[in-house]
């Protein structure tokens, strides 16, 4: 019975609420986590009460998970409380009550020009592996992509004469995306690397593929991301989305509107990319300075 109800909540996030598959991910695994909790106690998940899940978060918290994660925990639980509601499944939501932990503003971490160009200097482009792996991180810099859209990415979405992109967000929502010329460029310069790879069958669409002849995984490309970071000296903590963060945090400095990086991004909401106004204090105090009328000699 339990196993139906899972099935049909992972139904409902993804067609009911467009969620992305990596969230619905989490969602499931959280919830496991829960189904196992009741199944120890020999309880009915059906018949949790609020005092029931307030012991399992304890004892999530006390292994130490973060606020972000609980946070993310406790979303999960409630979504899936209010879709056994609407089913007519439990009659009350055991998770009503409860009240997910405040979460400080994280900035996001976001390299510099020269940073981005030292990560890139460190690439053999005199090899396929090279050349594609240039590609990718040119174009997750020159149109702010998550990585999971990047992996994605087909030809049928490359429109280059124009100078776009057509990119598939979260929720399944699409989005134009200005590509730059270099970004064409390392494209093109790994293309025909590509024609030489055996393609497998349900992956000829795809624009990144491995020497499998498969559509290039996200975990390749945060360990490669990773690799030419260390190698160039960089300290930061990189990922793949920080080459997104720098896209939208380049622009904002450069005087881009901030509906229009809301746009490039694919935010649903403007509020998630004002969080790129906190990051350079430095630059945009240095904006006022030299700026503002009363400091002009």
């Amino acid at each position: 019975m339990i196993t139906k109800y899972v099935k049909e909540f992972n139904r409902h996030l993804l067609l009911e609420k467009g969620l992305s598959p990596n969230t619905i991910d989490a969602y499931l695994t959280d919830l496991q986590k829960l189904i196992d909790f009741t199944e120890n106690r020999g309880m009915d998940l059906t018949a949790i009460e609020t005092a029931h899940l307030e012991e399992f978060l304890a004892g999530l918290h006390d292994q130490g998970l973060s606020a972000r994660s609980m946070a993310r925990v406790i979303s999960g639980i409630k979504s899936f409380f209010r879709f056994m509601m609407e089913q007519g499944e439990t009659k009350e939501d055991p998770s009503s009550m409860l009240d997910a932990p405040k979460i400080g503003l994280k900035l996001p971490i976001v390299l510099s020009i020269e940073e981005i160009d030292a990560i890139l200097s460190v690439i053999d482009v005199s090899t396929a592996e090279g050349t594609r792996n240039y590609a990718i991180i040119e174009v997750l810099y020159s149109c702010g992509l998550r990585v999971s859209e990047l992996t994605r990415l087909r030809f049928t979405e490359l429109y280059f004469d124009e100078g776009f992109i057509r990119v598939e967000g979260k929720g399944s929502k699409q989005r134009l995306v200005p590509i730059s010329d270099v970004a064409i460029q390392k494209i093109r310069n790994w293309l025909p690397y590509r024609n030489e790879i055996n393609i497998r069958k349900g992956h000829e669409e795809f624009v990144f593929v491995s020497s499998r002849g498969t559509a290039i995984s996200r975990i390749t490309v945060f360990h490669y991301v990773k690799l030419y970071a260390q190698a160039a000296g960089i300290q930061k903590e990189i990922s793949p989305h920080v080459f997104r963060h720098s896209f939208a945090t380049h622009l904002l400095e450069r005087g881009a509107n901030i509906r229009v990086i809301q746009e490039m991004l694919g935010h649903e909401k403007i509020t998630t990319t004002e969080i790129y106004t906190h990051i350079d204090r430095h630059f945009l105090r240095q904006e006022i300075i030299e700026h503002h009328p009363r400091n002009k000699k």
